[in-house]
């Protein structure tokens, strides 16, 4: 069975260490603009898992992108 739901960032439930990428976006009030980032490179959508894993291990890139300055 398959079952899909659209959802936004400020909703999504991450797990491990997407949680710390999750709470930068998101206290740097750039949850919108990652959501229209994921939409235009993910038109068919992804899984919760595949989400979770940009979240997790692409969190350089994704700050790069939304210009989030982090400590290094």
């Amino acid at each position: 069975m398959k079952i899909t739901s659209q959802t936004t960032l400020r909703n999504f439930k991450a797990w491990s260490g997407a949680e710390d990428t999750l709470k930068t976006i998101l206290d740097s009030g750039q949850d919108e603009q990652f959501d229209l980032m994921i939409e235009e490179l993910y038109p068919d959508g992804l899984t919760e898992t595949e989400l979770n894993d940009i979240l997790w291990f692409e969190d350089e890139w994704i700050f790069e992108q939304l210009g989030i300055k982090t400590q290094d």
